[in-house]
């Protein structure tokens, strides 16, 4: 049971997302009172409670989605709450629905979208990971965070060929490391608002650091948002290169590190926007024709289900006609059929681009 002051804690905050009226995050949509009262006294084996799902997203106001898990149970003990947020956010993933198994299907189907270099400027596939056995961020004790980290570094540390590489962490990185991992554009920063207020970036910077290999391609973010980010990328438009790097990096870890899965779920993450195959795989494109139609790309991106960003992200614009195109769904289908959407709708929008001339 959670406790009296908890307890209070949640009223409150429920009334404050009840007088929001303009709030238009997805735990306004579907924190009934009902739901709230169902839930408001749960408590996780490892002591989380709905406030830690829920308090990002009432200090947050502007949140989309505006909740966190805490930990992997958390999935299912506050179910009537994240079921109906996934099912909204991943389009389609009813809740009745069952993610498939893992499947990176035939890696050789995938190809260089654009030989001729003319459009893709880069190509990146990542995917997100939790070790099994350690909540996510909001519960996880300054101890844990070391020995998670410990754990990675010496699994990473023993990739070989392409993968080889160096684990840096952010505990006493010098500014000269510091500045060249800027420089790659490879470092993170502390959490932004939203993870600050889901208590996500305590005991900063313990635990958390950067591997990548001697070429640049091969990227983990060891406890940031999650407790892996796997990340593969390169210049220009090899996507089959890069997919079957990723594909033997996961394969690798995970001979080393369990990893948290759902049986209905998928893969788990900190923010339910990742659940499923976690994947992503996204080119920077220069579109200049479709971009002065944007009609246009948005009724090709939305035929293969691609999200179309601006170059820096989310909520940021084209810099010079170049555009951050990525997969927009990750569960209900598998880490094939999601990457291969992707290429299709990428091929799709080039082919588009050439006769538009």
């Amino acid at each position: 049971m959670a406790d009296a002051a908890t307890i209070a804690k949640l009223e409150e905050g429920f009334k404050k997302l009840e007088a929001a009226t303009d709030c238009k995050s997805l735990l306004k949509k579907y924190l009934t009172k009902s739901v709230f009262d169902q839930l408001k006294d749960k408590k996780t084996d490892l002591g989380a409670t709905l406030l830690d799902v829920i308090q990002s997203g009432v200090e947050n106001l502007d949140s989309g989605v505006g909740v966190y898990a805490p930990d992997a149970q958390a999935y299912t003990l506050f179910a009537p709450l994240f079921d109906p947020i996934i099912e909204d956010y991943h389009k389609g993933f009813k809740q009745t629905d069952k993610h498939p198994n893992k499947d990176f299907g035939d890696v050789n189907q995938f190809v260089n979208v654009d030989p001729d270099g003319k459009f893709v400027i880069s190509t990146r596939v990542r995917c997100g990971r939790s070790m099994e056995g350690y909540p996510f961020n909001p519960c996880l004790t300054e101890a844990q965070y070391k020995e998670m980290e410990s754990k990675v570094s010496s699994t990473l540390s023993s990739l070989e060929g392409e993968l080889k590489g160096t684990y840096f962490p952010l505990t006493g990185m010098t500014k000269e490391v510091q500045q060249k991992l800027i420089d790659d554009h490879f470092l993170f920063k502390e959490g932004d608002r939203f993870l600050q207020a889901a208590n996500a970036c305590r005991y900063w910077p313990t635990g958390r650091g950067i591997y990548h290999n001697d070429n640049k391609t091969f990227l983990v973010w060891c406890n940031e948002e999650d407790h892996l980010r796997i990340i593969s990328m390169q210049m220009g438009g090899d996507l089959g290169q890069v997919y079957r790097r990723l594909v033997s990096a996961v394969n690798e870890i995970e001979k080393r590190v369990p990893f948290s899965h759902h049986d209905r779920l998928g893969f788990l993450t900190f923010c339910p926007t990742n659940l499923g195959t976690t994947v992503r795989a996204s080119v920077h494109i220069k579109l200049p024709k479709l971009a002065a139609n944007r009609e246009k790309l948005e009724e090709v991106a939305g035929k293969y289900s691609l999200q179309v960003r601006g170059t820096r992200g989310e909520h940021t614009e084209a810099e010079g006609g170049v555009y951050d195109i990525s997969n927009k769904r990750r569960m209900g289908l598998t880490e094939y059929q999601a990457v291969k959407e992707m290429q299709d709708g990428i091929i799709e929008l080039i082919k588009i681009e050439k006769e538009m001339q």
